[in-house]
C-alpha cells in the first residue's frame, strides 16, 4: 500500500471506532461478558493508547533509534484512579478524536522511506514506523469490534 491507501485505512479505523464509541447509550457503557473489558473501559483504554502512540510516532519520525517505552494496559485499567470503570467517556473521545486527527495530519506527510524508520520498543524489540501504522490502524479496528460485541449482549 502507498502512503495514501495507508492514511485511508488509518482514517477508517479511526471513524469506525468514533460512530460506534460515541453511539452507545449510557445505560449500555458497562455491559459485558463478564471477561472482556466493558465498553466504558474500551473507551478509556483506547485515549490513553492513543495518548502514547501520539509520542510514538512522532520519536520514531524526528529521533533516531528511539526507545518506544511500553505500560501495563492492564494495571491502567484496574487502576481506580484512572477511572476507567467510573468516569464518562466524552473526555476519552474527545482524546481519541484530537490524538487520531493529528497523527493523521503526519501520517499523510510521511514519505515511502520514512516507514522504514525504526526504534527500539520496551516489550516487543525492534518497531519501524510501519509497524506503529499497522498496529494502530487494527486497534481502532480491534476495538470497535469489542464495542460492538458488547452491545449485543
Amino acid at each position: 500500500m502507498n502512503i495514501q491507501e495507508l492514511a485511508a485505512a488509518y482514517e477508517s479505523a479511526t471513524n469506525e471506532f468514533l460512530a460506534i464509541a460515541t453511539s452507545v447509550a449510557e445505560n449500555k457503557l458497562d455491559v459485558n461478558d463478564g471477561e472482556n473489558w466493558s465498553s466504558r473501559q474500551v473507551i478509556h483504554h483506547c485515549a490513553d493508547s492513543e495518548a502514547q502512540s501520539y509520542a510514538r510516532l512522532r520519536r520514531l519520525v524526528a529521533e533516531p533509534n528511539p526507545v518506544i517505552q511500553g505500560y501495563d494496559e492492564g494495571l491502567w485499567a484496574k487502576d481506580a484512579t484512572l477511572g476507567y470503570t467510573t468516569l464518562p467517556v466524552e473526555n476519552s473521545i474527545a482524546v481519541f478524536k484530537a490524538v487520531r486527527a493529528a497523527s493523521l495530519d503526519i501520517i499523510k506527510r510521511l514519505t515511502p522511506d520514512q516507514l522504514e524508520l525504526k526504534g527500539t520498543h520496551t516489550e516487543a524489540g525492534e518497531y519501524s514506523l510501519k509497524r506503529w501504522l499497522e498496529t494502530y490502524t487494527r486497534h481502532g479496528n480491534d476495538h470497535a469490534e469489542q464495542i460492538k460485541k458488547n452491545l449485543a449482549l
